[in-house]
């Protein structure tokens, strides 16, 4: 039985924690590039996150993102000590830069007077924070923090001194949920309010899928500031009054085409004797049309009677070369010419121009899918007597089911 309950063993908390550092990535280079720098993001590459620019020193942030609300940042934590042992290692063996600056960001509370407090960015101690950390160091018994505490041990005095200076703890971060709230504040600007949330799915949508692709190839470079900005600026430009977003996920989805064999648009395409692939093409463009038309009417992204304003001006342009097929083959023609002129008519949808829903979508899909969907509901058609032979054969279905 599954119930709302997770057990011992739940992976929740670790996939959250990715999904944060991930969200936290983007957040803060949304924040960096205005700055005007050239910024280059690494995630899971030295640390967590790490982030260059031109001129500036490597920051390297650590996140830590937890369920329980109430969690703290102890002198003993070891969320504190495994990310110090880290920058400590990475500082000697040469994979992180000297001149490196650390942020632990975590959603834990640093208590007053613990080390990681005097290392918040205002009201900072950092001798406070050092002698803490040592003591720490010397007399805690903790085996998970054994690693990290030997790791503090070995460094100089001035390597101490520069570790301290060059951490900076940001306790009480928002979590997960609550980062919604400071991304659309990064983007505020990008579009009108009421289509913030829409711009924003799609932007982040964008950036898991350039971080995953960042993570699987190892060879990689970094993820350049240039790239987010230019797909922010690429989606942005679909939100002017003129456009609307034509969304990647819809456009690149494998169709299954067997749920749509006894539809009545694909029986209209073999009465005339379509081949099976361009009927795949129709089923495909009828599913990118029906899924991004539910998707711009389920995010309010259109104007009230806009779809059935569209419709009927593809309806009167298909009517208007309808009726011209109708005066060429007059009314004795033979069953061939039907169908030949039938033929045509079709390959008109697949390779002509078409209005468009608005002048910035000119996405295919979206005005061919629409004909799919009208020739379903036999408000278009492509032989000359299609509504009484689709209105035959469909009668025919439904009394042998």
């Amino acid at each position: 039985m599954i119930t709302g309950e997770r057990g011992q063993y739940s992976a929740a908390s670790s996939v959250l924690g990715y999904f944060y550092q991930c969200r936290y990535a983007l957040l803060e280079a949304l924040r960096r590039l205005p700055e005007g720098d050239r910024v280059c993001i690494g995630i899971e590459t030295l640390d967590d996150v790490v982030f260059e620019t031109d001129g500036s020193a490597v920051d390297i942030l650590q996140t830590k993102h937890h369920i329980n609300a109430h969690a703290s940042l102890a002198d003993a934590s070891p969320d504190l000590w495994k990310t110090l042992r880290i920058w400590i290692e990475g500082q000697a063996d040469g994979t992180i830069p000297q001149d490196a600056q650390f942020f632990l960001i975590t959603t834990a509370l640093c208590g007053d007077g613990t080390a990681a407090a005097h290392l918040r960015p205002h009201g900072r101690d950092e001798n406070r924070a050092l002698k803490i950390l040592a003591a720490t160091a010397s007399t805690s018994t903790s085996e998970t923090n054994a690693s990290a505490y030997h790791a503090f041990n070995l460094l100089n005095d001035d390597d101490r001194a520069n570790l301290m200076t060059s951490v900076t703890v940001l306790d009480a971060s928002p979590s997960i949920g609550q980062l919604d709230d400071r991304l659309r504040q990064a983007v505020f600007f990008a579009v009108e309010r009421q289509f913030l949330t829409s711009y924003l799915q799609r932007l982040e949508g964008w950036w898991y899928g350039r971080v995953l692709r960042h993570l699987l190839d190892s060879g990689a470079g970094p993820i350049l500031g240039e790239e987010l900005e230019s797909e922010a600026s690429r989606i942005r430009s679909q939100f002017k009054e003129e456009s609307l977003p034509v969304d990647d996920d819809i456009m690149r989805t494998t169709v299954d085409a067997s749920g749509y064999l006894d539809r009545p648009f694909v029986e209209q395409l073999n009465l005339i004797g379509i081949n099976q692939n361009r009927v795949f093409h129709a089923i495909r463009n009828y599913y990118r049309a029906f899924e991004q038309r539910s998707r711009w009417m389920r995010e309010d992204l259109l104007y009230v009677g806009e779809l059935d304003r569209y419709e009927d001006r593809l309806i009167e342009e298909w009517d208007l070369l309808f009726q011209q097929m109708r005066d060429e083959l007059g009314e004795d023609a033979a069953e061939d010419a039907k169908n030949h002129a039938a033929q045509n008519l079709y390959k008109w949808v697949e390779t002509g121009m078409h209005h468009l829903i608005r002048p910035g979508v000119t996405e295919s899909a979206i005005s061919r899918g629409t004909y799919q969907m009208l020739a379903d509901d036999l408000r278009v058609g492509w032989h000359l007597e299609f509504r009484e032979r689709l209105q035959t054969l469909l009668s025919s279905t439904e009394t042998i089911q």
